[in-house]
């Protein structure tokens, strides 16, 4: 079967490496030039376990090759954008170009299936919409469905393959045929409902995150407040059979978590009132991080130094997309005072993936701990202390033991822990096992 996938970014490019190396020929199409260059050289854009090798094969087969419009296929998948406007709103101008850009093209019998993440009825009222002005009727004359993915960034092959889907067809014919296409490679199990379901199933699975991560920085703040230790209250308090608190970070990033519930609210403002709250509760965590800055730097004459660790949206992986401690940096150099240098082997943001840490924190007044990443985690804090200018750390993520780093001479401090100077955790300083992250167990 030929296919067009329109959108060769994190989610359209393995899912038509994936459809190209079970049976298919498949055209990525992409306005992004880098994009179609690299596809054309048999290589992935972006580091993802896996992916480099099937697109080295299919397109060295010809079974995947970059186009820059879409040809005649059975089936069109469009995985575009689909950002945030500043006031919150979805901007869909992205899926009405790439479904307008197959008007030429699409015939009587094509599949036509919507992955990027929309707001509640995109599908039926936008997309068969534009298709209508192809002369054919959607439901009949063409098959169109909603089918969102369901991936981790870092296992989004296996999870392509192994995850559950939800086929949001506009009709039942639409949602089968889908489901068969899909089945050259899914070994999850394809549950098939409406179009509008599934839209929503996809944004609730997101705001769900969005909404216990919220509570958990709330969380953190009370205890800060408190004088207390918000990561000993969620391990204690997960004990418990029925509740499982995620853990606070310094924001939410990505292109799901952070993004998705607004496309509720967006449609019912006055209903998804706590869904607007956790999302605006997460937005501000920036800013809160930022207060402890000022207050641990608050001592400091001139400027204070700050060396940040990751800046990507989640550990171990190369993904800038709305990265909160991007959003912190540009507080801090919003607010004065304050020069920031970063450390990133993973991305290139201001020079952090070619930096040395060792040199990075020389004359530093405050180690900033803001990405979890494998490589943090054994560190030399002696030869940290020996070069920095202040003493001061702060953990975002409870990644380091606190009685490893004071005893290298460093003042350890804790998002979420509201302790005085010298005052330790009754578990002998260490508040839970470290390496939690922002997003609970799944750390996505």
């Amino acid at each position: 079967m030929k296919l067009c996938v329109i959108g060769l970014g994190y989610i359209g490019l393995p899912t038509a490496a994936m459809f190209a190396s079970n049976g298919h020929y498949v055209l990525g199409v992409d306005v992004n030039e880098r994009i179609l260059e690299t596809l054309g050289r048999g290589e992935a854009f972006f580091s993802e376990p896996g992916l480099g090798e099937v697109v080295r094969w299919t397109v060295s087969e010809r079974r995947l090759i970059p186009g820059r419009e879409p040809l005649p296929a059975d089936a069109y998948i469009i995985c575009v954008p689909t950002p945030v406007n500043p006031d919150h709103s979805a901007d869909l101008s992205y899926i009405e170009r790439a479904v307008r850009s197959i008007l030429p093209v699409v015939r009587k019998g094509n599949m036509v299936i919507l992955e990027s993440t929309s707001p509640p009825g995109t599908t039926r009222n936008m997309v068969c919409g534009i298709l209508r002005e192809s002369g054919l009727e959607p439901g009949t004359d063409l098959f169109v469905a909603y089918c969102p993915e369901r991936v981790l960034p870092g296992r989004i092959l296996t999870e392509l393959v192994h995850n559950s889907r939800v086929i949001g067809g506009i009709n039942t014919e639409s949602a089968v045929r889908v489901r068969n296409l899909y089945s050259c490679f899914v070994r999850g199990e394809m549950y098939i409902t409406d179009a509008t379901t599934a839209e929503m199933c996809k944004l609730m699975e997101n705001t769900y995150r969005d909404v216990n991560i919220a509570l958990a920085a709330e969380l953190a703040m009370i205890c800060e407040e408190l004088g207390i230790n918000a990561w000993e209250v969620i391990r204690y308090a997960n004990k418990h059979p029925r509740v499982n608190l995620h853990y606070p970070g310094p924001g939410v990033g990505g292109h799901c978590i952070a993004v998705d519930p607004w496309f509720i609210v967006q449609r019912l403002p006055e209903t998804a009132r706590m869904i607007g709250l956790a999302r605006r509760i997460n937005d501000a965590m920036p800013r809160f991080v930022l207060e402890k800055i000022r207050t641990l730097m608050k001592d400091i004459d001139g400027t204070k130094r700050i060396c940040v660790l990751g800046v990507t949206y989640k550990p171990d992986v190369d993904d800038l997309r709305e990265s909160p401690v991007i959003r912190l940096i540009s507080l801090l150099k919003a607010e004065g005072g304050y020069s920031v240098i970063t450390v990133d082997r993973h991305a290139d943001y201001e020079g952090s993936r070619e930096r040395d840490l060792y040199e990075a924190v020389r004359g530093c007044h405050l180690l900033l701990l803001a990405v979890n990443h494998r490589e943090f985690r054994q560190v030399d804090f002696r030869r940290i202390r020996e070069s920095m200018a202040y003493p001061c750390v702060l953990d975002t993520r409870n990644f380091w033991p606190p009685e490893e780093v004071e005893a290298a001479g460093l003042r350890y401090h804790l998002l979420g822990w509201g302790r005085h100077a010298d005052e330790k955790s009754p578990d002998g300083g260490v508040p839970v096992p470290a390496g939690g992250g922002i997003g609970g167990p799944e750390k996505r």
